[in-house]
């Protein structure tokens, strides 16, 4: 970034924190993270006694959210075998709550632009190497057309960096674009019905705005709950450097109106099981003020970024610790989502999904424009970070059926209003489960239809069968209305949903 372009935003920069936005969820100045009682909870629950962990398994299995106490016993087995429990649990509890769906997006990067100055990252204001963008309104059409229109996408996560250029205007004018793209496919129209933001913390006023604009989920990542590791990262002065005013970014969200929200962590900025405790008081946190916690889960890894200061932090995860990590989540906070991303590799996110994942990105591309400019190479200095997994959608949905999941494109739940306090009571009685099974069918059918291969369609529609059966036998109540709509999506009609 040049200086001009930072004086530019110093005014922008000053006006951002808004501190008595965030420290009315405070006690008295100190936030939910307390350090000492994740760490005593580590401490106090080394060496967990079989029955223990037995017993919170079984509380997991019933959808009921572990505390802080259970989840450091989890995180202190040693015990291969009993990992192996834990494993199975996580997948259990996930089929129990979303079934064998997983649902499908792609990342939208919209510009590379930022003001702070995070050291792990490609779009920090100091890296004088990157490929500075901002899409206009006619390329964010235009990357719209070619998600919705030749790779079939259903919804989208929008990314923004935190700059003047990139800021609520510009963001609501992103969605109402997105929402506005239409295309035509072999049947009928393919759009984006569902845009998630994933852009710097906003004050009370801005999210009501990124609410009007039909905002999905609002998704903040703390990056590390850590304290002092967080000063490091975020050096002082800039906006990201303020470590609570990001914290209570979702709990401002939730203050507007936004019902959805998303939490994340940057696994290996430190230590793992601190993270996973420091999600979960955030889950905790959340639903204290709210009555509801976070909508999804996200868990990226620590992966190499030009011009990044970080590479080997010390904490970066092993494959099988991030093995533990997802599932320890998926027991802990059994009724959220679990957002696993495309920086993994093929191998790995194959072996990790039955651990509790409900959400992958696919045909990703995360270079600024990177999808209508149709260049295939990773080109460092164009994004934020090095991708594992560039695999087509088409090539990740018929490994997915070929692993008995059935690839949902469903967004019926938020524009039929279950959300929020809905969307959760809906997911830990079990009943959200079959209007998701009976909507991911119906939009399944209908991805197959417009964009599959062969092969992929094959696949796809041998799952499809076994999914009717089972809708059939255990909610036949829903089955003839369900069978008509089928009928109707085979022959072309689109956006039919329960």
């Amino acid at each position: 970034m040049n200086p001009l372009a930072l004086e530019t935003a110093k005014d922008w920069i000053d006006e951002r924190i808004k501190p008595q936005e965030s420290s009315r969820y405070t006690d008295g100045g100190m936030d939910f993270i307390s350090e000492y009682e994740i760490y005593r909870n580590l401490e106090t629950n080394r060496k967990p006694e079989k029955q223990k962990i037995s017993d919170i398994i079984q509380k997991a299995i019933s959808i009921e959210r572990l505390e802080p106490e259970e989840t450091a016993a989890l995180l202190n087995v040693t015990d291969p075998d009993i990992w192996q429990e834990i494993f199975e649990a996580a997948r259990k509890i996930k089929i129990a709550v979303y079934d064998n769906r997983i649902v499908t997006f792609a990342p939208l990067y919209c510009g590379s632009y930022c003001v702070n100055n995070c050291l792990y990252c490609s779009f920090r204001s100091d890296n004088h190497e990157e490929k500075r963008r901002i899409l206009s309104l006619d390329e964010i059409r235009k990357e719209t057309e070619v998600l919705a229109g030749e790779i079939g996408h259903k919804r989208l996560i929008a990314v923004f960096g935190e700059h003047p250029l990139t800021g609520i205007d510009y963001i609501t004018d992103v969605l109402d674009t997105i929402y506005d793209v239409k295309v035509k496919t072999k049947t009928g129209h393919a759009n984006i019905r569902r845009v998630n933001v994933n852009a710097a913390p906003f004050s009370v006023g801005e999210l009501k705005l990124l609410k009007q604009a039909r905002i999905g989920t609002y998704q903040v990542f703390q990056e590390t709950y850590h304290h002092e590791t967080y000063a490091k990262v975020h050096p002082k002065g800039t906006i990201k450097s303020d470590y609570q005013w990001r914290l209570y970014a979702l709990h401002r969200a939730q203050q507007a109106g936004i019902d959805d929200v998303a939490i994340g962590v940057l696994f290996g900025l430190y230590d793992w099981r601190f993270e996973v405790m420091g999600l979960l008081q955030h889950a905790i946190d959340l639903e204290k003020h709210f009555g509801i916690g976070p909508h999804t889960i996200s868990f990226p890894r620590l992966e190499p970024a030009a011009g990044s200061m970080m590479h080997d932090t010390g904490y970066n995860v092993s494959d099988e610790d991030f093995k533990k990590l997802i599932a320890v989540l998926r027991l802990s906070v059994p009724y959220s989502g679990m957002i696993l991303t495309a920086r993994e590799t093929p191998e790995m996110r194959r072996s990790t999904i039955p651990l509790g994942v409900t959400q992958t990105d696919a045909s990703t591309k995360i270079g600024i424009g990177a999808y209508s400019d149709r260049y295939n190479d990773q080109e460092a200095e164009r994004q934020q970070f090095i991708l594992g997994d560039t695999r087509s959608l088409d090539e990740v949905i018929r490994e997915l059926a070929g692993d008995g999941y059935i690839t949902s494109f469903c967004t019926a739940g938020y524009r039929c209003s279950r959300t929020g306090k809905c969307i959760m009571e809906l997911l830990k009685s079990g009943k959200e489960r079959w209007f998701c099974k009976v909507n991911a069918v119906l939009t399944y059918q209908e991805w197959l239809n417009d964009f599959a291969s062969a092969d992929t369609k094959a696949a796809g529609e041998s799952i499809i069968r076994k999914e009717i059966d089972e809708i059939k036998t255990q909610v036949p109540d829903i089955y003839p209305q369900f069978s008509a709509m089928f009928d109707r999506i085979k022959a072309g009609e689109r956006d039919l949903y329960f």
